[in-house]
């Protein structure tokens, strides 16, 4: 055991029992932060964490020695899990090979993936029934590196104003990094191909509204000034860090979910998990109704079809689907 790291607790989470190693394990320098502190954060925002995770295949963060050191992606779930903490199989075509990530039901599983050193939390935007139809609709403002957060901001009012004419509810958030993600569940009725689709079609419509938007497919073609609406999220396998996951940064930022009337007036480095418990009490899950506020994606694959018949080239290329 690492010097002051602290002798192995218990947590009581429900009606199972983890057991929780190195303790006071510092995770996040900026403020001292420790491994236990990060499990009372996931379960203060119990709730909110589980409903963002529930019956997703989920790929998990994990930094063994704290956010300053070797950060591990990992898909399988990690040797060790008590029988109680169940998977789902996915598998992978381009290397014909499957793996068994964790499928979150309760708070329980996601304590015991903080044991196992996991600080961010990366769902499918698909759930173990039917892991190749995605039911959540991913819009993702990934700023370039010159980018500003003001510019961010600029680009959501207009999506926003888009998901109002479509009919559609967004449930916004912050990246936890420089970005902001906003989701829309819809009916498992499409595979990933097709949503992805549907995705770059809302894309092309929010760019022909706002200047502040660049689609170019290569990175290296983007202008570093703009927002690329990224809808490659929602490529088969594509993940990104789920409501209330807390992000391997020093200040132990979190992607916080928001109200869409609070964007202009915030920054991302006002959520942290030292100041999320006090806004959760106060606001319980701002996601708490996505999943009654379904959204059909008929229109926008309509939209896609407009614009091919307009020369507008696919978003197929290269193939994503088949990670």
């Amino acid at each position: 055991m690492a010097a002051g790291a602290g002798e192995p607790i218990e947590l009581t989470i429900g009606d199972r029992t983890v057991r929780l190693s190195s303790p006071d394990r510092v995770y996040f320098p900026a403020r001292g932060e420790t491994k236990l502190d990060l499990a009372r954060y996931y379960e203060t925002v119990g709730d909110g964490i589980v409903r963002a995770l529930r019956d997703r295949p989920c790929m998990l963060h994990r930094f063994p020695t704290g956010v300053t050191g070797e950060k591990v992606h990992q898909k399988r779930l990690p040797r060790g899990a008590p029988d109680w903490v169940r998977t789902v199989r996915v598998h992978f075509p381009r290397w014909n090979r499957t793996a068994d990530e964790l499928c979150v039901g309760r708070l329980a599983d996601v304590v015991w993936a903080v044991q196992m050193s996991t600080v961010e939390f990366h769902p499918w935007n698909s759930r173990a029934a039917d892991v190749e139809s995605p039911d959540e609709w991913r819009i993702d403002l990934d700023p370039m590196p010159d980018a500003s957060w003001a510019d961010v901001q600029r680009v959501a009012g207009v999506v926003h104003e888009v998901l109002d004419e479509l009919g559609a509810t967004g449930f916004p958030k912050t990246s936890g990094g420089s970005g902001l993600h906003v989701y829309v569940r819809i009916p498992p009725d499409h595979g990933f191909t097709g949503v992805r689709r549907a995705a770059h079609a809302f894309a092309r419509e929010v760019g022909r509204r706002c200047d502040r938007v660049d689609l170019s497919w290569w990175r290296k073609d983007r202008d570093p000034s703009k927002i690329f609406v990224d809808y490659n999220q929602n490529a088969r396998d594509h993940t990104i860090a789920c409501a209330y996951s807390v992000r391997g940064t020093p200040d132990a930022r979190v992607s916080a979910p928001v109200r869409w009337d609070e964007i202009d007036g915030c920054e991302p480095g006002d959520f942290t998990i030292a100041t999320m418990p006090a806004r959760y009490r106060d606001l319980g899950d701002l996601h708490a109704g996505i999943d009654e506020a379904v959204f059909a994606i008929e229109p926008l694959l309509e939209w896609a079809d407009r614009d091919a018949r307009d020369g507008a080239p696919p978003p197929d290329l290269p193939d994503l689907d088949q990670a």
